[in-house]
C-alpha cells in the first residue's frame, strides 16, 4: 500500500472499533466470572484473529473483492442450504459447528450480498444513473438480495435477515432510486405488517412482538429477559454499580449476558456515562462510515460502504433498542461488543474494506 494511500486511510475507523472492542471485554470478563471466563478467553482468541483478517482483507482492493462476489455469493447460497442439515441450536438452524468454532454463514454473507448488490447495480447504472429505477432492473435487485434472506428467515433467524434489508435500503438511497419507489415500500409495510402479524408470523414471532408490547402480561415466562434487562439498566444509575457487582449480572437473573444483553451488563455495572459513551462512539463510527461513502473514489465503492454502514445502524439501534425495551427482541448482537466469533470476524472485515476504500478515495466530496 502506498504512502498516498496510507495518508488517505479514516484510521479513526478502526480506532473506534477497538475500543468498542476492549469495553466489550471488560463487561465480558465481568459476566463470565461463572463459567471461568471462558468465553472471554475465547473473544480474545477471536479479537486477534479478527485484526489479523482485517489486516489481511484492508490490503486486498476492493474492486477485486467485487469482482469475486458473484463466486462468493454463489458460494454462500450453497452455505445457506447447508447449514439446514445442522443440529439445531436453541431451536435454530444457523451455524456449522466446527472444533469450538460455530461457523454462521448468515454473518458473512451480510459482506459478499453487499458487495455483488454493488457489483449489479454498478453494472445497471454503467450508462445511465437513471436504470436504477426501471422496474425490471430493481426486481432484479430485490431478487439477489430476496434469496439470502429467505433462507435466513428459515432457519429461522429475523434478526439477520433485517440487517440484509437495512444494508439494501442505504444502498438503493445512495444508488439514487426513485422518492416514489420509496414511499411505495412504507405504505407496503404499513399495509403488510398487521397481514403478516396475523397470518403469516410463527406464533414465537408473534409472541415477541406481544412481549414487546406488554412484557409484565408474562413476567415470568417470555418477558422474563426484557423486565430482568431493564431492571439491570435502572440498576446502574449514573456510574454504576462497579464491575463484578451487578446483581442481574453476578446473580443469573440476565441471560444471555454475553451476546443479545452485553448492553445491560455494561448499563447495569460501568452504568448511564459509559452507556452513553458507547451510543456516542457507535454515531462518530457511523458517521465516519457515510463520509467514507460520500468521498469514495467511484460508485462502486460508495456503495459499498453505504451497505456497510445500514448493516451498523441497524444493529445498533436494534439491539440498544431491544435491551431497554424499546423494539422486539431478535436475538442481533451488538457489534464489537457481544460475544461471538462470526460476528466479530465479519465486523471486522467490514471495517478493513471501509479502510481500504478510504485509501483510495479522492480528496473532494463525491457527488452524484
Amino acid at each position: 500500500m502506498r504512502k498516498r494511500e496510507l495518508k488517505n486511510i479514516e484510521w479513526s475507523i478502526g480506532i473506534i472499533a477497538i475500543v468498542l472492542c476492549i469495553i466489550g471485554l471488560v463487561a465480558l470478563f465481568s459476566a463470565t466470572q461463572e463459567a471461568e471466563l471462558d468465553e472471554f478467553n475465547k473473544q480474545c482468541i477471536w479479537l486477534g484473529i479478527s485484526l489479523v483478517i482485517g489486516i489481511i482483507v484492508m490490503l486486498i482492493d476492493y474492486e477485486t473483492l467485487v469482482k469475486l462476489s458473484p463466486i462468493l455469493y454463489g458460494i454462500f447460497i450453497l452455505l445457506l442450504i447447508a447449514v439446514f442439515f445442522t443440529t439445531p441450536v436453541n431451536g435454530a438452524r444457523s451455524w456449522f459447528n466446527i472444533g469450538f468454532f460455530s461457523l454462521q454463514p448468515g454473518e458473512f454473507d451480510k459482506i459478499v450480498v453487499i458487495l455483488f448488490l454493488a457489483y449489479v447495480i454498478t453494472k445497471i447504472q454503467a450508462r445511465d444513473k437513471k436504470e436504477i429505477n426501471k422496474p425490471l432492473k430493481l426486481l432484479l435487485i430485490l431478487v439477489i438480495l430476496a434469496v439470502p434472506v429467505l433462507l435466513i428467515i428459515k432457519q429461522p433467524d429475523y434478526g439477520t435477515a433485517a440487517a440484509f434489508i437495512a444494508a439494501l435500503i442505504f444502498m438503493l438511497i445512495t444508488a439514487g432510486i426513485d422518492k416514489k419507489y420509496i414511499l411505495s415500500a412504507i405504505i407496503l409495510v404499513v399495509v403488510a405488517v398487521p397481514i403478516m402479524y396475523n397470518f403469516v408470523l410463527p406464533e414465537h414471532a408473534k409472541q415477541r412482538i406481544d412481549i414487546f408490547l406488554n412484557p409484565e402480561s408474562d413476567p415470568r415466562g417470555a418477558g422474563y429477559n426484557i423486565i430482568q434487562s431493564k431492571l439491570a439498566i435502572g440498576a446502574g444509575g449514573l456510574t454504576g454499580m462497579g464491575l463484578l457487582k451487578g446483581n442481574q449480572t453476578q446473580l443469573g437473573f440476565l441471560y444471555p449476558k454475553t451476546t443479545d444483553f452485553i448492553y445491560a451488563v455494561i448499563g447495569e455495572e460501568m452504568g448511564f456515562i459509559v452507556a452513553c459513551a458507547i451510543i456516542i462512539l457507535y454515531v462518530v463510527l457511523i458517521t465516519k462510515c457515510l463520509y467514507v461513502a460520500k468521498t469514495a473514489k467511484d460508485e462502486t465503492g460508495s456503495l459499498i460502504a453505504s451497505g456497510i454502514t445500514g448493516i451498523f445502524v441497524f444493529h445498533m439501534i436494534e439491539n440498544i433498542g431491544m435491551v431497554m425495551g424499546l423494539l422486539p427482541i431478535t436475538g442481533v448482537p451488538l457489534p464489537f461488543i457481544s460475544y461471538g466469533g462470526s460476528s466479530l470476524i465479519t465486523n471486522f472485515i467490514c471495517i478493513a474494506i471501509l479502510l481500504n476504500i478510504s485509501s483510495k478515495r479522492q480528496k473532494t466530496i463525491f457527488v452524484k
